[in-house]
């Protein structure tokens, strides 16, 4: 016979999930475990590395990972369920192998998009965690279309005009129409170069006037052709829309490579075209 006095052996439920953090389907799925029998919550949100590129500010994409984790850690507490959880660089499946080779973890829940928006998905990394997790049950739950653990994902491509005005400013309106978050990609000029410090420059003075007007955005410089670096991004993360921003008419390669009409048939989300002129194309601080 047991000790009334004794504590409560729990199973351990490592929830694993980025931006599908405090969704209500992932909550969810947490209170129906609970009421099946006491548990305690680990969850760790994963934060991708891109798969190509220099990130130029990455401490927004773990802000942005950290403000997700801590609504759904107090969510889950809302259960009285006892939970705490982590930030996680490297991605999903490398933050998994870490957690269960520190931790007793019992089951898991991992948490994506839909397959369509899922990065996750379509680079298998369900199936490699439920490799690594071994005889421990895995349960899957999809994020319901149109819920959002985080704000929208707006990928912006841009190199040169990344400091227009007409750019900046379609960036500041789309954040004042809602919750949204930036990626912008600046693709390389020169491939054969390591370094690329007119890139940077631009890149960084972007973020950092846009970030000193609250508005949350990340940057990385990318593979030179803007079609490969896009897609990898879509690829990669859940993108919801694009904006291009290019020189007008023959003055842009890209549009002389029809770069955003082949987005627009293959990104799967929409894409809009933001000209810039010569003259516009670096605005004063």
């Amino acid at each position: 016979m047991s000790d009334p006095g004794s504590p409560v052996e729990r199973s351990v439920v490592l929830v694993v999930a980025n931006e599908t953090l405090g969704g209500d389907v992932l909550v969810e799925a947490v209170r129906r475990r609970a009421a099946r029998g006491p548990i305690r919550v680990v969850v760790v949100a994963p934060v991708n590395e891109p798969s190509a590129g220099y990130v130029v500010y990455q401490d927004s994409r773990r802000a942005a990972a950290g403000r997700r984790l801590d609504r759904t850690v107090e969510a889950i507490r809302a259960l009285d369920v006892p939970a705490h959880g982590g930030v996680f660089d490297g991605g999903p499946l490398a933050a998994v192998k870490d957690i269960l080779a520190l931790e007793r973890i019992d089951e898991l829940i991992v948490s994506t998009h839909p397959e369509a928006k899922s990065g996750w998905l379509r680079r298998n990394l369900l199936d490699e965690i439920r490799k690594a997790a071994g005889d421990r049950p895995v349960e899957h739950v999809f994020a319901e279309d149109g819920e959002r653990g985080g704000p929208v994902n707006v990928l912006v491509v841009a190199n040169e005009t990344v400091l227009g005005a007409p750019l900046l400013h379609r960036i500041r309106s789309r954040a004042g129409q809602g919750d949204a978050a930036f990626l912008v990609v600046c693709p390389q000029s020169d491939p054969s170069e390591s370094e690329h410090p007119d890139a940077e420059r631009r890149l960084r003075r972007a973020l950092s006037m846009l970030r000193g007007e609250g508005i949350e955005v990340h940057g990385q410089i990318a593979h030179p052709d803007p079609y490969t670096a896009a897609i990898q991004v879509v690829r990669d993360e859940r993108v919801d829309e694009i904006v291009v921003s290019t020189f007008p008419g023959e003055r842009s390669g890209w549009i002389r490579r029809d770069l955003v009409a082949r987005l627009q048939a293959d990104a799967g989300v929409p894409v809009e075209h933001v000209v810039v002129e010569a003259t516009a194309a670096e605005v004063t601080a």
